[in-house]
């Protein structure tokens, strides 16, 4: 039996996977690495900045999201544009395993941060970060970013300063960003 999902750029068609046999699914950081290398080229060839990948499951199944950026915003056909060059490309270089949905959306409000040099860019800026391992028995911390020390973070909350490890970060993404760095 086939399942048929949608992505930008058209429909696509694969056998699904059972559950038992996840072997050949792909690991979805191997996943996010892959897209990075596919994906940003295509976006500065096209005036745009990559600013995030991620693969994930959700309720309506797996997600592949690009979050894309360039001076003055993206729009609906920037976004279109990367899509369709993209999804060309990702049908045949990606393997997954699994089918899931392509998205090409703009940072929105709460930019992630996904680069270290993200971090040292919106110094100054409030930011939400969740982290793998606590600090001080937190793994959620809000506050602005005041720089890099050593591949640390430094987070100024209401409290003190954090010193958050860059490879310990799971999520992290600005509050309310209103546009106002050059992002190229």
């Amino acid at each position: 039996m086939a399942k048929t999902y949608k992505k930008k750029g058209g429909t696509k068609t694969e056998t699904p996977v059972p559950p038992e046999q996840t072997a050949g699914i792909a690991d979805p950081s191997e996943v996010v690495a892959a897209v990075w290398e596919l994906a940003e080229p295509i976006c500065r060839v096209e005036g745009m900045e990559l600013i995030h990948v991620e693969y994930q499951r959700e309720v309506g199944g797996r997600i592949l999201r690009l979050y894309v950026d360039k001076p003055g915003g993206v729009n609906l056909a920037d976004c279109s544009i990367i899509s369709s060059q993209l999804g060309d490309i990702l049908d045949l270089k990606l393997e997954t395993g699994e089918a899931y949905t392509l998205e090409v959306s703009s940072p929105g409000l709460d930019r992630p941060l996904s680069r270290l040099s993200d971090f040292e860019k919106f110094t100054g800026k409030l930011a939400n970060i969740k982290i793998a391992r606590p600090i001080n028995g937190q793994k959620k911390f809000k506050g602005i970013l005041s720089g890099i020390m050593e591949s640390n973070i430094q987070l100024k909350t209401e409290k003190e300063t954090v010193a958050i490890p860059y490879q310990d970060i799971i999520k992290a993404r600005l509050v309310n960003y209103d546009g106002d760095n050059k992002c190229l």
